[in-house]
């Protein structure tokens, strides 16, 4: 025979079970955007690419760099404004050597919902190769320890991104090829 406790406990188990996906498609669909060509289709420019990233994040989110190689070149911002003028900074204008590729690719994933069903961490290492217009090209790791919480309308949200470097390895010249300078996968 079930008991109220029995359907309670099944109940706990599918919300963290939810939980889990909507923060690991949370997560990828962070890395998502932050690809180069920007692979999700209609996004003119990268105003606007900002603009889709910053709907993930709560207004009160931290986003930082941590460790001997990430703390002098990412730093940290706190709060939705702040972490808006850091992707401004990295996108927001021309570069020489222009980023032409850049690709992320997430491994290592440990998703934890706390016992309280709001709020939740998640660690996982990314992979990451670079290609600039000069040719130049290298391949990062980094280790991401996120934090995440159930906003009142039922929408999960990152509160904290913290990155770590793992490596960063220099790549030769022509190592890739065959790249294409906008992507077209997600157009209709």
């Amino acid at each position: 025979m079930t008991t109220g406790k029995d359907i309670a406990a099944l109940v706990r188990r599918i919300e963290t079970l939810e939980a889990e996906a909507d923060i690991r498609r949370i997560q990828a669909r962070y890395m998502f955007l932050c690809d180069t060509p920007n692979p999700e289709f209609g996004v003119a420019n990268d105003a606007e690419r900002i603009d889709l990233i910053m709907q993930l994040y709560t207004e009160d989110a931290v986003w930082e760099g941590v460790g001997e190689y990430y703390d002098n070149q990412f730093g940290r911002a706190v709060g939705a404004d702040a972490i808006r003028k850091h992707f401004q900074g990295f996108w927001g204008g021309k570069t020489d050597p222009a980023l032409i590729l850049n690709c992320h690719y997430l491994t290592s994933e440990q998703i934890h919902v706390h016992e309280n069903g709001m709020t939740a961490d998640g660690q996982w290492v990314h992979m990451q190769p670079w290609l600039f217009s000069d040719g130049k090209a290298l391949l990062r790791s980094s280790r991401l320890n996120n934090t995440f919480r159930k906003e009142p309308d039922g929408v999960w949200k990152i509160t904290r991104t913290r990155t770590e470097n793992v490596f960063v390895a220099p790549l030769p010249a022509t190592w890739a090829s065959d790249y294409p300078s906008k992507s077209v996968l997600m157009k209709p």
